[in-house]
């Protein structure tokens, strides 16, 4: 599917934007010797990682963003990713702070982390139903544990408005 790559470390990836690439270089190398003052060095190696990598249809739409590459679609993105880490490496940075920055770089691509992607597509009420399921459950287990729980008194309210909301009190517990 991907058929752009990078010729690194006596690895060949063959390769359909020169120019592509050396923007991608730069702005890596850029980030790297700025990383403790990045906002603007991050968004540009996104930007030149998107340019890079992404799977993008014959008019310019995105097929697939270079994070959700996988297996030999990968392979370019795996060398630079190796580059990134070894001159960040080389600039004193610890393993930690490499994946912290790699992250950001992510993110600023338009990736988002899971708990953001799940809550974001959430309503109001979806989440307040998500939150009483786990306060009844909480009551639930207190319950079987004979633990003297004041909030008991007010379970049958909570699973009322859990089912208002939409929630199956069968599935509780």
């Amino acid at each position: 599917m991907l058929e752009k790559g990078i010729q690194m470390e006596n690895q060949n990836v063959v390769i359909t934007n020169g120019n592509v690439y050396s923007n991608l270089v730069a702005s890596r190398v850029a980030l790297i010797k700025v990383a403790s003052s990045t906002g603007e060095k991050i968004k540009t190696y996104a930007d030149n990682l998107n340019a890079t990598f992404n799977v993008m249809s014959a008019t310019g739409e995105l097929i697939k963003p270079w994070y959700e590459l996988k297996g030999k679609d990968r392979q370019g993105l795996k060398l630079e990713r190796d580059e990134f880490v070894k001159g960040m490496t080389e600039a004193g940075y610890s393993r930690g702070t490499i994946d912290v920055y790699w992250q950001r770089v992510k993110e600023a691509s338009g990736y988002q982390t899971t708990g953001n992607r799940v809550t974001a597509n959430l309503s109001t009420d979806d989440k307040t139903q998500a939150d009483l399921k786990t306060i009844i459950n909480r009551i639930f287990k207190a319950e079987e544990a004979g633990e003297d729980c004041k909030a008991s008194e007010f379970k049958g309210d909570l699973m009322s408005i859990f089912e208002a909301l939409g929630g199956n009190v069968d599935n509780l517990g």
